[in-house]
């Protein structure tokens, strides 16, 4: 086992985000069974779940003639606009049916606030309204973080790169992750991970 100031955070191993979904990553599922057997290492075991209301502000069918994978500005900044995915309650947003959620220790669900949208497993897109997970892992006593699941280049980046500026000490397994890479958007942001500290394995 690992330390006891050791969690694994698994990031939206989510149906619609793997093969067959709505917001589809390539390979989605088949970080499935890598990530059960690192979750068996930790005694801490965090979840995070994308959970969008059916008309989050995010979701390109809200605005008129704007097509997903565009650019719009929303008031806390330029947001990618993507498909309907992750709608609460749907099977979309489940958690994919072979994952191990059984071993989760806690599950934080973002993205519900219709009128912004949230990455981070610690701060929704404006940077300043958190999540509650910074409170969890400090009262735990978890100061050293692995980060695993989908996508990299958009949750699992923001998730690393805020963790890291928040002081903990944090790395993401590569082999465990899979990325959109939307227009350059993996090489943006491994960079901005490494800037920031992070290690990426």
């Amino acid at each position: 086992m690992r330390d006891t100031n050791e969690a694994v955070i698994v990031i939206d191993v989510q149906n619609d985000f793997c093969p067959g979904g709505a917001l589809a990553v390539e390979g989605g599922d088949l970080i499935v069974p890598g990530i059960n057997a690192l979750m068996s290492e930790f005694s801490a075991v965090i979840l995070t779940q994308d959970w969008h209301p059916g008309d989050h502000s995010s979701f390109a069918s809200q605005h008129d003639g704007l097509n997903p994978f565009e650019l719009t500005q929303m008031p806390y900044g330029p947001q990618v606009l993507w498909p309907d995915h992750c709608v609460q309650g749907t099977d979309g947003a489940a958690f994919h049916s072979d994952l191990t959620t059984d071993r989760a220790d806690l599950v934080i669900r973002k993205g519900f606030r219709p009128a912004i949208d949230s990455y981070s497993a610690f701060f929704e897109n404006d940077q300043t309204t958190p999540t509650g997970l910074e409170g969890y892992l400090r009262t735990r006593g978890l100061t050293k973080l692995t980060m695993v699941g989908l996508a990299t280049d958009f949750c699992v980046n923001y998730s690393a790169v805020d963790a890291a500026k928040l002081g903990f000490e944090v790395t993401v397994i590569e082999d465990l992750c899979r990325a959109i890479d939307l227009d350059g958007s993996l090489a943006a942001a491994t960079e901005a991970m490494q800037t920031a500290g992070v290690v990426i394995d």
